[in-house]
């Protein structure tokens, strides 16, 4: 009788779910329990996250649904322009036409990639039918006959999700493998592509696992389903069908069935601080659940105590706080509990990790990861080793060429018709192979990251002083040894080597670089050793192609250096130098020296008068240099920056609360101070529009790095107008980073920091699925318009990449700030 009744309840929720079926909900996506089909909703195809989308009982499984001229296209391969979506309600239909223009090329304007003759208009029409949708492409001519083999509709299968999974295809099957398999085949013009795994109409995915099964049929040309990872590793599996010959409505049709688990509801998740609080901070947990939940269960807090025993400290009913994206959130606060120890959140059968409440939460293995491995591991021009480890070898010795004039780089470089130095283009510029730390996973050094990252390293030993020393640094044998003291300050040192390459550069070129990076997309995207990207031989072109000497090359393999007229970026970068030069002092007397006179050059040269932009900048290196050197002149100079319509932008307040009492100016106070109470009131408004109490706005990438900013400006408003702020907010953007942030994966964005963190990062170990201790991730994106996603992936810089210049140096310094506010 019981077997019964759970059968009869299962087929009323069936039903149920049939009933409702897939409709255009007000955001103008599909959605039914379970299934939300977007079409082209989200605007970056490069990175997986883009066309039509299908979240399949709350998780992305497939994206990119679109046409596309290869069989599994990379990063740089064109991708049509796409125009406005259509609602047709009465057909339960969304469409959008889309094209491609008489000319392809990839979107980062090097080595084009031209379709000559190849110009057609076409329309994506995806149409609910119950739980299914169908998915048609009408082209509004009929392709050229020699394109009918090449155009076809691609979607592509998140890999990551099915490994060890299975699939049909008509009678074939197999398996999703791990590593991409043979065998290849040639295709139309001779080069080498996958061979699809198999063809057939009906494509089965995961009939084992049912909130991954998905069906699709063909009624057109046949399902070729392929691996995208042979010629590009971060690729995805796709399914793909030509275009029917001739045939311009339906050229391609579809029909998808995603299996939906009956009665499907979004799990419940509890968010805290992966590391934990202190005994005095506020602490709240968050609970996310789905958006038909309005009445949670009791949340329970759990201490465990030495001997393995439970105790529950507090339980209850969280309070409703409201809906965000597409959840319901709801919040408890436990701030009361003070008692050191270990403990867990439960709420229904979900349990958070373990974090900790304790007076030293702060102390150790939270700030000290980032300065124990990833900066030493992303430094520049040495060998990194840790104990049997290299996690590089000495790299770059042959930087750098000058780039060649009217270069449009394909990761976003310009060099414009000079050089603006007295090299010319390819002659070697000396001094640049030295210092630095590589900028994400690709290896360039931007001078606004190497800048962005000395500024913060020396705010924060000014601030906080913390004495560490476990890294060995010697920039004569160009050896580093993780975890072998030297005697030296650790942030000493790493500000010392940001200083090495910006100074370097600047006395080599009479003026700063822009960046220094790989000069062809082989070594660009590179996996593996940064030391394999050149020979580590200085080029010269007088030797053959491959000849070498003990110190120069035949082969053109050296990284480029480009130069910019950009006075905005030479202002923020001469803050740092001005900055770093009062810690310099005493530690490398040459280069504080050096640094402060560049900084000053700088400042001189720039005309601000007109900008405003320019203004500020020009006015926080004031700032930097008047705390540096203590002149008069810049304290009178900064009288004239600060004026009231300046002080209204709350970044140049806070940083101008660092020098109010050696200008005395009641003006300037008082304008200052009116600027941070008005931000205070913004602050307020903007931490109440989630329930983390932070601004979240994340457009393609995720917003963790934005947050932190936010939070090392929060520290100084609070430290240097503590009349008007506190704390809290500084300390809500540190515990988002740490794990109380939106979506189901409740990682710390900081791999290594906390019981559960980001390992599988986009770092330069990415090909590993390994991570960089202390490296901070971008973090929790947003798949438009409500989805929030954090993917175990290694390859989507978007959400797991590491960068320098505001990432995991923004975090250590808030860790750090908390430590110092309960120290």
């Amino acid at each position: 009788m019981k077997h019964i009744s759970s059968l009869f309840l299962l087929l009323l929720l069936v039903i149920a779910a049939i009933g409702q079926g897939l409709k255009i909900n007000e955001h103008e996506y599909f959605e039914m329990p379970g299934l939300n089909v977007m079409v082209f909703y989200d605007i970056y195809p490069e990175g997986h996250q883009g066309a039509v989308g299908i979240i399949q009982n709350g998780t992305r499984v497939a994206t990119n649904g679109d046409l596309r001229l290869e069989p599994t296209p990379g990063q740089w391969q064109p991708i049509p322009k796409v125009g406005a979506r259509t609602v047709v309600p009465e057909n339960n239909e969304l469409n959008v036409v889309c094209w491609f223009p008489d000319t392809a090329i990839n979107r980062k304007g090097f080595n084009p990639i031209i379709y000559p003759d190849l110009s057609f208009v076409y329309k994506v029409r995806v149409i609910g039918e119950g739980s299914k949708f169908r998915i048609l492409v009408d082209l509004e001519k009929p392709l050229p006959a020699e394109w009918e083999k090449q155009v076809g509709f691609n979607l592509e299968l998140f890999p990551g999700l099915l490994f060890g999974k299975s699939w049909y295809l008509d009678g074939n099957h197999g398996l999703f493998n791990i590593q991409p398999n043979g065998p290849m085949e040639k295709d139309l013009h001779g080069k080498w592509q996958a061979a699809p795994m198999a063809t057939g109409k009906k494509l089965t995915i995961a009939p084992e696992e049912p909130a991954q099964t998905m069906k699709i049929e063909s009624f057109g040309e046949p399902i070729q389903l392929l691996d995208g990872r042979f010629y590009h590793n971060n690729g995805w599996y796709v399914v793909r069908s030509l275009v029917t010959p001739g045939k311009t409505k339906g050229a391609v049709e579809w029909l998808v069935d995603a299996h939906v688990m009956p009665g499907f509801v979004s799990k419940p998740v509890v968010h805290v601080s992966q590391v934990g609080y202190h005994p005095q901070q506020e602490k709240m947990a968050v609970v996310e659940l789905d958006a038909s939940v309005s009445s949670p269960e009791d949340l329970t807090l759990i201490r465990y105590s030495e001997d393995g025993t439970q105790e529950v400290i507090q339980s209850g009913k969280p309070e409703f706080w409201g809906k965000f994206l597409r959840f319901n959130y709801f919040r408890t606060d436990f701030s009361k509990v003070t008692g050191e120890g270990v403990y867990r959140v439960k709420y229904g059968d979900y349990l958070t990790e373990p974090f900790r409440i304790g007076k030293k939460v702060f102390e150790r293995d939270v700030w000290q990861p980032t300065l124990e491995y990833f900066l030493p591991v992303q430094m520049c021009h040495m060998r990194i080793n840790e104990g049997y480890r290299v996690w590089h070898d000495l790299c770059h010795m042959d930087d750098a060429l000058m780039a060649p004039v009217d270069t449009n780089h394909f990761d976003g470089y310009i060099q414009g018709p000079e050089t603006l130095t007295d090299f010319e283009p390819g002659d070697q510029v000396p001094g640049l192979n030295i210092g630095g730390w590589h900028d994400a996973g690709d290896y360039d050094l931007r001078v606004e990251s190497q800048a962005g990252t000395v500024w913060v390293l020396t705010m924060a030993y000014e601030q906080f002083k913390p004495e560490w020393d476990m890294t060995h640094i010697d920039q004569q044998s160009r050896i580093v040894e993780i975890h072998l003291p030297d005697g030296k300050n650790d942030m000493l040192q790493q500000i010392e080597h940001g200083l090495l390459s910006i100074v370097g550069g600047y006395k080599s070129l009479g003026r700063l670089y822009r960046g220094i990076i790989c000069n062809h997309l082989r070594q660009y995207v590179l996996l593996g050793d940064g030391a394999a990207m050149t020979d580590g031989l200085k080029h010269n072109p007088e030797l053959k192609p491959g000849e070498k000497t003990g110190i120069e090359s035949g082969i053109a393999d050296d990284r480029w250096v480009f130069t910019e007229n950009n006075p905005a970026r030479e202002l923020d970068v001469a803050k740092a130098l001005a900055a770093s030069a009062r810690v310099m002092k005493g530690f490398n007397d040459t280069l504080a020296l050096l640094a402060l006179n560049a900084a000053d050059a700088i400042y001189r040269a720039a005309d601000a008068t007109t900008n405003r932009r320019l203004t500020v900048l020009k006015a926080k290196v004031a700032i930097e240099l008047l705390l540096t050197t203590g002149d008069q002149r810049y304290a009178n100079d900064l009288k004239g920056l600060l004026t009231a319509d300046l002080l209204k932008d709350s970044d140049i307040a806070a940083h101008a609360g660092r020098v109010l009492d050696k200008l005395n100016s009641s003006e300037i106070n008082l304008a200052a101070t009116e600027s941070v109470k008005a931000y205070r009131q913004e602050v307020d408004k903007l931490q109440q529009e989630n329930p983390f109490g932070v601004p979240y706005r994340p457009h393609i990438w995720g917003d963790g790095w934005n947050i932190q900013s936010f939070g090392v400006r929060q520290y100084f408003l609070q430290r240097y107008y503590p009349e008007i702020f506190d704390d809290r907010y500084m300390l809500n953007a540190l515990h988002f980073v740490l794990g109380n942030h939106p979506g189901e994966n409740t990682s710390s964005f900081v791999s290594g920091v906390g019981s559960k963190s980001v390992t599988v990062a986009y770092g330069v170990n990415r090909a590993d699925w390994s991570f960089i201790p202390g490296g901070s991730v971008s973090g929790t994106g947003i798949i438009r318009p409500d989805f929030p996603e954090l993917k175990v992936w290694p390859f989507f810089w978007q959400q797991t990449e590491y960068v320098m210049g505001g990432g995991a140096t923004n975090f250590m310094f808030l860790a750090l700030a908390a430590r110092h506010l309960y120290h």
